[in-house]
C-alpha cells in the first residue's frame, strides 16, 4: 500500500508562520509523525511539497497508481480548478486535509474546490489532522469499501 502526502504554498514555513493558527510543529515534524505511523500500518509513504500549482498537478499525476493521497493544497484549495481536475483524472482515494479550521476563519476559506473530488476532508485538528487521514485511508484500502 502506497500513500503519497502533498503540501501546498507555505506550509514549508510550518513552525514560523503564524503558529496560533497552524501551530509550531514544522512540515519535518509531521512528515516523521506520519512516517512513523504509516511504519505502523505497513503502509509506504511518500512526501512533496512545492509553492506552484502546476508542480503539484504534475506530482499528482506522477503517483496516480498508488493507493492513496492525502493533499494538504492550502491556498490552492480556494483557487486552483486544475488540482481538483488532477485528482478527478488519477481517481485516487484522497483525503483533503488543513491544519486550522477553515470554517472559523475569512470566509473565502470556507469554500473548497477539492472537496467535491475527495473521498472525505479533516480541518481543525493541526497535525493530527494528517494521521487521522493516514488511519481512515488504511481502513478504506484494507476493508475494500469505496466509502
Amino acid at each position: 500500500m502506497r500513500v503519497l502526502v502533498l503540501n501546498g504554498p507555505n506550509l514549508n514555513m510550518l513552525g514560523t508562520r503564524e503558529p496560533e493558527i497552524y501551530g509550531r510543529e514544522t512540515l519535518a515534524d509531521i512528515e516523521i509523525l506520519v512516517r512513523n505511523r504509516a511504519q505502523e500500518l505497513g503502509i509506504e509513504v511518500a512526501f512533496a511539497q512545492s509553492n506552484h500549482e502546476g508542480e503539484l498537478v504534475d506530482t499528482i499525476q506522477a503517483h496516480r497508481d498508488w493507493d492513496g493521497l492525502i493533499i494538504n493544497a492550502a491556498g490552492y484549495t480556494h483557487t486552483s480548478v486544475a488540482i481538483p481536475d488532477a485528482i478527478a483524472a488519477t481517481g485516487i482515494p484522497t483525503v483533503e486535509v488543513h491544519l486550522s479550521n477553515v470554517f472559523k476563519r475569512e470566509p473565502f476559506r470556507h469554500h473548497s474546490y477539492l472537496s467535491p473530488y475527495v473521498w472525505g476532508c479533516l480541518a481543525g485538528f493541526g497535525f493530527r489532522g494528517y494521521l487521522a487521514a493516514l488511519d481512515l485511508l488504511h481502513g478504506r484500502l484494507t476493508e475494500g469499501t469505496a466509502e
